[in-house]
């Protein structure tokens, strides 16, 4: 039996959330671009997340685009009291389905009011605004303009709380100035640790953090450590990465995706995996190993 509540529980958005959440990306087409290839599916991965105890989702309305947005709104509207819903800001897609920058103050005001219709909601939960400096890593450069933009927006009502994504801690700090930054969503795995430092003073301050990409993403993490640890405690490499970021830091929040009823179950069930001090050992040496 899945008791996702193992893993704890953080405060989001004014909500004590579940650290084990679930990511709406992989719910769209190919390349995070046009519909799935099963909507029923869809729907029901969302439904079986929330009756698994999952009351935390992450989203953007520039996936699909618009595709997985309408798609929460579908199996999930009305939404549950406790369930807290993030988006993000500041990209857009193109005919080809490119990512392009989209952080002009029209453009974050449109993608505000696309996100609140497609979800119906009168106000968002979270709205993270992401740095588009460089699409594959974080690059400094200001973010007042934009995250000034979602200030206005929270004033008004349309957004509760604001986060960073695909950020520098010299952003957070700066983002901190201008508004209160609830979350910072970034990449961050076994092998991927630059904000190793961050997460520690998020923590301090009761921030969340939420890594994406838990097992490389687009580029699979290669460790003969993860899988040899993976074959002998007789989990998948997924479930080890996972539940090795529950250990890493209680304001850790996950949201690994998937379009699996199967592979749903599988992350989740990383909440109720215990790791021993010396398999947490082992694994630590993965990135000084550079993987292996």
């Amino acid at each position: 039996m899945i008791n996702i509540g193992k893993a704890g529980l953080f405060n989001l958005a004014g909500h004590s959330v579940n650290r084990m959440g679930y990511g709406a990306m992989q719910l769209a087409g190919p390349g995070v671009f046009g519909p799935p290839k099963d909507h029923a599916m869809a729907v029901a991965v969302l439904r079986a997340a929330i009756a698994s105890g999952v009351n935390h989702i992450d989203t953007s309305d520039f996936y699909g685009p618009h595709v997985t947005n309408q798609i929460i709104c579908e199996a999930l509207h009305p939404y549950a009291d406790d369930l807290v819903i993030v988006t993000k800001v500041s990209a857009r897609r193109g005919a080809d389905g490119s990512w392009l920058p989209a952080m002009s103050p029209k453009e974050l005001t449109d993608a505000i009011h696309d996100n609140l219709r497609h979800l119906k909601l009168d106000a968002l939960d979270v709205v993270n605004l992401r740095s588009m400096f460089s699409n594959h890593a974080p690059m400094e450069g200001s973010l007042e303009e934009p995250l000034t933009v979602l200030a206005d927006l929270q004033r008004k009502g349309l957004i509760k709380q604001i986060g960073l994504s695909n950020v520098t801690p010299r952003q957070v700090e700066d983002g901190r100035k201008i508004c209160d930054i609830v979350c910072v969503q970034n990449h961050y795995n076994l092998v991927h640790r630059a904000d190793d430092a961050l997460i520690d003073a998020l923590a301090a301050d009761g921030i969340a953090y939420v890594p994406f990409f838990p097992l490389g993403g687009f580029s699979p993490i290669q460790s003969d450590i993860l899988d040899q640890v993976a074959r002998e405690t007789g989990h998948t490499a997924m479930q080890i990465a996972l539940a090795w970021l529950l250990k890493r830091a209680p304001n850790i929040l996950l949201i690994p995706g998937t379009s699996s009823l199967g592979h749903l179950q599988d992350n989740l069930s990383a909440a109720n995996i215990e790791l021993s001090d010396a398999i947490l050992s082992r694994l630590a040496n993965i990135e000084a190993a550079g993987g292996h």
